[in-house]
């Protein structure tokens, strides 16, 4: 069931977006009166689809083929590699026929369409459920095995990555990857210190999960009422300094404390107001005492009808920023981003086991965004490569020729290809390991 519902999450997202993708083409082209010959959701491969139809003059279908869609624009050389109509003379209804800033604009469509898509459900996400995120400002770090190995301890607070401070303590490991930082400044009890980033961790950041959780600081909210230990004293807001004489600050350090003296009644020192008190407390076998802990406030923002607007626009800017400085770690082998792509199989992973509307949309805008991106990269057969030969016209006057852009989209084709086997590739080793 758990596969049913994440394959179907992973069709209805795919498929949408790759519909509002090609209709972003579809509609700038019929704009200009440019004839649309097929619109495809997935690849009709020797012409045969799972259903078809006519609306006008272009041919509307549902394609056997499930990687991706197209839109085949008249008079224009795309994946199709259609020579034959391009050996004929140009005709005032087809693509070649019109203006340079008309065919940027029916070439931006797609990624314009998935960019107003991404703004569009940010800002619902915004209105409905508003913005909840653990603010940096106080926060600090328990490390993992990682971070600690490279400088970072229990309790340290991140004020920032070179000039940059993070503000969204959730994204940390993430401002670290993707920003390039040499030195972060940390402050440590009551020292400011700079510490160096080697770049040869950056590819282990990306692979290590979890490198920087949240220390939280043993403050009692309340005593569990089963626990042997709701009569013991502690009271909400004290703050337990020591177990049995060994040191505890965070929960995180009191685990192992504690472990070692499962079984036994110890004695507790906690901080009340500008008092150090004294309390027995029972440890179960699990090393546990039955304590609820103050957990550091969440920030939550909420966004009226308007302010959802705003909201949307800048989760959308933030997004795109994000990815872009993903798609830079692509471009320093060094890091191994490389191993970090994946295909449809990939993507399934990333959607919840249970239908989950907020996680959906979010996950559908962020989808909609890496669409759009990648699409704008300079590669011939991708919209950037078509986008960047029509500016190149625009500035020189001089218009590629049909023969160079059909070479150029088959390089393109055999490149796109290498990415598609690449992402399977990752796929498959993730599955076994």
């Amino acid at each position: 069931m758990v596969a049913l519902i994440k394959t179907l999450q992973v069709i209805l997202a795919l498929s949408l977006l790759i519909i509002i993708h090609e209709f972003g083409h579809y509609i700038w082209a019929r704009i200009f009166g440019i004839r649309v010959e097929k619109f495809y959701l997935f690849f009709d491969v020797g012409g045969k689809a799972i259903a078809k139809w006519h609306w006008g003059e272009t041919e509307f279908g549902i394609g056997w083929i499930p990687f991706g869609g197209y839109c085949k624009i008249a008079g224009m050389v795309d994946e199709s590699l259609d020579m034959e109509q391009l050996k004929k003379e140009p005709q005032k209804w087809e693509f070649r026929s019109k203006p340079a800033w008309q065919r940027l604009l029916v070439m931006a469509g797609g990624v314009l369409n998935n960019f107003i898509f991404a703004i569009l459900v940010y800002c619902l996400i915004a209105g409905i459920w508003g913005e909840a995120f653990i603010s940096n400002e106080n926060a600090r770090i328990a490390p993992n095995e990682l971070a600690q190995e490279m400088g970072f301890k229990l309790g340290d607070h991140i004020i920032s990555f070179d000039d940059y401070e993070p503000a969204n303590f959730g994204m940390l490991q993430a401002d670290l990857a993707r920003r390039n930082v040499r030195s972060a400044k940390i402050l440590r009890d009551a020292d400011t210190l700079d510490l160096y980033i080697d770049q040869a961790y950056i590819g282990d950041v990306l692979n290590s999960p979890g490198m920087f959780d949240l220390a939280v600081p043993f403050v009692v909210d309340s005593m569990r009422c089963d626990s042997g230990n709701a009569d013991c004293g502690l009271l909400s807001g004290d703050r337990v300094l020591s177990f049995d004489g060994s040191s505890v600050s965070y929960i995180q350090d009191a685990r192992p404390v504690l472990a070692g003296l499962a079984g036994r009644t110890v004695e507790a020192l906690a901080l009340r107001g500008t008092d150090t008190l004294a309390f027995p407390v029972k440890v179960d076998s699990l090393g546990q005492i039955g304590v609820y802990l103050q957990i550091p406030q969440i920030e939550r923002r909420y966004y009226n009808a308007l302010e959802a607007i705003p909201a949307g626009v800048r989760l959308t800017g933030e997004t795109i920023g994000g990815y872009v400085r993903d798609l830079g770690l692509l471009a320093r082998p060094s890091t191994g981003a490389y191993k970090s792509v994946g295909s449809f199989i990939a993507i399934g992973q990333v959607f919840p086991s249970t239908w989950d509307w907020y996680r959906f949309l979010s996950i559908l805008a962020l989808l909609s965004i890496m669409l759009g991106v990648m699409n704008l990269l300079p590669i011939p057969a991708l919209d950037g490569g078509h986008i960047l030969f029509t500016l190149f016209e625009m500035i020189t006057g001089r218009k590629p020729g049909d023969r160079f852009l059909m070479i150029m989209q088959m390089i393109g084709m055999v490149l796109l290809i290498g990415l598609m086997i690449l992402a399977f590739g990752n796929d498959i080793a993730r599955l076994f390991h």
